[in-house]
């Protein structure tokens, strides 16, 4: 099932991973130094530009490979995890002989080899296609057309509208079918409107792609590229913006399915649900003034051009899994001109990260047997309770928030629960069907899982235990709905959790990691979640407008700051984001302190307690990006860029100030009346 683009269950830390060489082995970790002084950038001023003075020599020596897009700490683990440690598992299971049907083993083997038979994949050409391009082709009317899409949103194929199932946010106990806007190929509709010459550049190069796309297909449309973009540039005008769509009482519309069909009367939308297997009485709609707009824009569009869009969406979803000329030309536009990258991976590189795309579970449990020591889980245990602590101890010192909001806020923090490394159950994958010559089917037969396993859980109870991300993710996030912190084990490796570090180098990462999901249960969009993950304000009147000036103060103040000429951070867009980073800085900075009961370590390497815990959360967001990269970030990712989530919050805190003894002329102090404490 395609999920809208509201999705109120995964705040997390980071969104788009990046990669690097492998630089240790697994398990030699005493290796692995806290900081490696050689990152430092002697002739910046750490009061001036933190990044620089402690990433500069790490920048240096860390140009962005010709196959990334960014190249940072995210990254290099993230590419340790996937190319080299889950490489040796499949590895060792291809060699496996006589593979019991319907096991991990067989699974992952036979689909990693069926992506890796490029000769079969040469051989069939857009065959796989043929079903989806004949229906496609027979659409005369947009009952027709909501059919064909429905069927194809079944496999991941996109359309303007999409299904998407989650807990209820008024009854976060239950699941419900959720209604979103969707279809846009360039991600978010600011690229459809911004004049600026990069912006114009990629719109170019989009009309280009897709008629070299249809040109090798030997689609006989006149002028597709332009027709799409003209037709989704359309669509883009009528959606909510990025920004928008973080409100989560303006985006949840509770309504009959009778009443939700006559907001877009002529994309017969019992139609498109019935094809899907979606049986529901109720759903929630994100935007009804879209849906009314949609049919209106649906209705004058040509046919021809719909037909036109539908395939579009087809040829590109599965451009990955076709010849080798619509797989580079993919690349060659949202690789290298949307994002900056150069050269595409090998084959076996990508053959192992998309077995880890559609058997990510089944690989993780293999992942965690050989990578994760449950030792590891006790002490993250321990670190999440520190963080508990001393969480409500800062909202006991709040002085904009009253006595009653506070109580609340405790009862909130003391109902956060939390998963640590891997599933504690682990689901039943036999079913789908997997062939070593087989790759396109391979990816329906996920697919389709995946859809089912959606589509059935519309009315039913809300599984608790069940994990968002896969083990071997470098990644955490929170989940409001579940009013619950999750980091796998992917995460919990160095340089975010070193367990031969000194205690300073881990607070200012996994600490300071564990302090950001926490916050986010009190950011603009958690702190609307009551302690049983339930949309609903807890909130005196008072309480929030204190809350919303802050969080106002602080995204003039990100608005200010301009990643790129001309492409200033979107303030309002990562606001909860770099809430939670000013909150997780914080707590992890008194965690730190508290742990020592007063008796401070020596330095180490000539650097205090108090300079190691920043210079641990400057290496954590360590990162080269391309330019390009960069614009597709501000324009689309509510994450600031990874120097301004360094550099960000730190003259907000008298911390850093006191740690660097940082001069009042210091580019990284503000003076006191405009620095911004929330938690």
């Amino acid at each position: 099932m395609k999920s809208a683009a509201f999705r109120a269950a995964a705040l997390a830390l980071v969104v788009s991973l990046a990669g690097c060489k492998k630089e240790k082995e697994e398990t030699d970790t005493t290796k692995v130094p806290g900081f490696d002084v050689s990152s430092l950038d002697s002739t910046a001023k750490a009061c001036d530009d933190f990044d620089t003075y402690a990433n500069g020599g790490w920048k240096k020596k860390n140009p962005i490979p010709g196959t990334e897009s960014r190249w940072g700490a995210f990254g290099i683990l993230d590419k340790e995890n996937k190319e080299v440690r889950l490489k040796g598992i499949i590895e060792e299971i291809t060699k496996v002989q006589d593979r019991k049907k319907g096991t991990e083993e067989q699974q992952i083997a036979d689909y990693y080899q069926s992506f890796l038979d490029t000769t079969t994949v040469e051989k069939r050409a857009l065959e796989p296609l043929k079903p989806y391009l004949d229906k496609i082709n027979a659409v005369a009317s947009l009952k027709d057309l909501a059919a064909v899409a429905g069927e194809m949103q079944k496999v991941g194929v996109e359309t303007v509208t999409g299904f998407g199932v989650e807990g209820d946010l008024r009854n976060s106990k239950v699941n419900i079918l959720y209604q979103g806007q969707d279809g846009l190929s360039l991600g978010e509709r600011s690229y459809y409107d911004r004049t600026d010459s990069s912006t114009v550049k990629v719109r170019g190069e989009f009309v280009k792609h897709i008629d070299k796309m249809f040109s090798m297909a030997g689609f006989p449309e006149a002028n597709p590229g332009q027709t799409i973009l003209d037709f989704e540039t359309k669509v883009a005008k009528l959606q909510l913006t990025n920004v928008e769509l973080r409100d989560p009482v303006k985006t949840y519309n509770k309504m009959a399915f009778a009443d939700f069909e006559k907001l877009i009367p002529d994309f017969d939308q019992k139609t498109f649900a019935d094809k899907q297997d979606i049986k529901t009485d109720t759903l929630v709609v994100q935007n009804k003034a879209y849906l009314q707009n949609l049919n209106k824009l649906l209705k004058a569009t040509p046919i021809a051009t719909l037909k036109l869009y539908s395939k579009w969406q087809l040829l590109s979803t599965f451009a990955g899994y076709l010849p080798k000329k619509y797989d580079q030309e993919d690349f060659r536009f949202f690789s290298t001109v949307m994002r900056g990258t150069k050269q595409q991976k090998g084959r076996v590189e990508r053959a192992i990260r998309s077995t880890d795309g559609l058997l990510g579970m089944p690989l993780g449990k293999l992942f965690v047997k050989k990578y994760f020591p449950e030792e590891d889980k006790k002490k993250v245990s321990e670190m999440i309770e520190n963080v508990r602590t001393v969480y409500g101890e800062r909202i006991d010192k709040l002085t904009w928030m009253s006595d009653s909001t506070k109580a609340k806020a405790h009862k909130k923090l003391k109902a956060f629960t939390y998963k640590i490394g891997y599933p504690d159950k682990w689901k039943d994958y036999s079913s789908i069907e997997i062939a070593p010559d087989e790759l396109f089917e391979n990816v329906i037969s996920a697919s389709l899982f995946a859809h089912k396993e959606n589509v059935d859980k519309i009315g039913k109870e809300v599984d608790k235990k069940e994990w968002l991300m896969t083990p071997q993710t470098v990644n955490a996030y929170y989940n409001p709905l579940n009013n619950e912190v999750v980091f796998p084990a992917g995460i919990l490796q160095p340089p975010f959790y070193n367990r031969n570090a000194d205690d300073a180098i881990n607070y200012g990462g996994i600490i300071a990691v564990i302090g950001h999901e926490f916050t986010h249960g009190f950011d603009d969009q958690g702190s609307q979640f009551d302690d049983e993950g339930n949309l609903k304000n807890w909130w005196t009147a008072a309480d929030r407008a204190n809350f919303d000036k802050l969080t106002k103060r602080y995204i003039d103040y990100f608005s200010g700051i301009e990643a790129l000429p001309g492409f200033k951070i979107n303030g309002a867009l990562t606001i909860g984001e770099n809430v939670a980073d000013l909150g997780g800085l914080t707590l992890a900075y008194y965690a730190l302190e508290k742990s020592f009961n007063g008796k401070e370590p020596a330095p180490i390497d000539g650097f205090t307690w108090k300079q190691r815990f920043f210079l641990g959360w400057a290496q954590v967001w360590h990162m080269n990006t391309t330019d390009e990269a960069l614009r597709n970030q501000v324009q689309t990712d509510p994450h600031s860029p990874a120097r301004d989530r360094i550099n960000g919050p730190l003259p907000h805190l008298k911390e850093f100030q006191a740690a660097w003894s940082c001069g009042a002329g210091s580019k990284m102090v503000l003076p006191d009346s405009s620095r911004i404490v929330i938690w």
